[in-house]
């Protein structure tokens, strides 16, 4: 059986997200800033009366922090500790690849972000690396 994944980009790399796994998709939302938060934790959104911490893969993931000229689209992924945002630099397609396609992660993939994927597919023209949310959505070892 394949697995739909939701993609987007982040630092020029491809990655996805089990579709199951994915509550919604925001365009640039408004952040409450959270004061003595890690860095990781860009700030909290009202979604609809629930408020979601967001945390900004980018760092998360020790890559160069975004252009504040250009917005940010917030996944909204669950995980065990309930809804989480996780800012990416823009939604792709959901994705359906065969499963003889995925394999583990290269050592090429740098290990901070590594870390967080569980597999890679080759595509035909792309490498779409799976990012485990759990792991994505935790700071400092513990979930957001």
């Amino acid at each position: 059986m394949a697995h739909q994944y939701c993609t987007f980009r982040l630092g020029g790399h491809l990655f996805g997200v089990p579709v199951e796994t994915v509550q919604e998709v925001l365009r640039q939302q408004d952040l409450t800033k959270v004061p003595l938060a890690p860095p990781a934790v860009s700030g909290l959104i009202n979604l609809r009366g629930q408020i979601v911490i967001t945390v900004d893969l980018r760092h998360q993931m020790g890559l160069p922090p975004r252009d504040r000229d250009k917005p940010a689209t917030n996944v909204v992924v669950r995980t065990s500790e309930g809804a989480t945002s996780l800012q990416v630099d823009e939604i792709g397609d959901v994705l359906e690849p065969d499963l003889d396609r995925f394999e583990a992660p290269p050592e090429t993939v740098p290990a901070q972000v590594r870390d967080m994927v569980v597999k890679v597919c080759k595509l035909d023209h792309d490498l779409m690396l799976v990012l485990d949310t759990e792991k994505a959505a935790s700071v400092n070892g513990k979930a957001a």
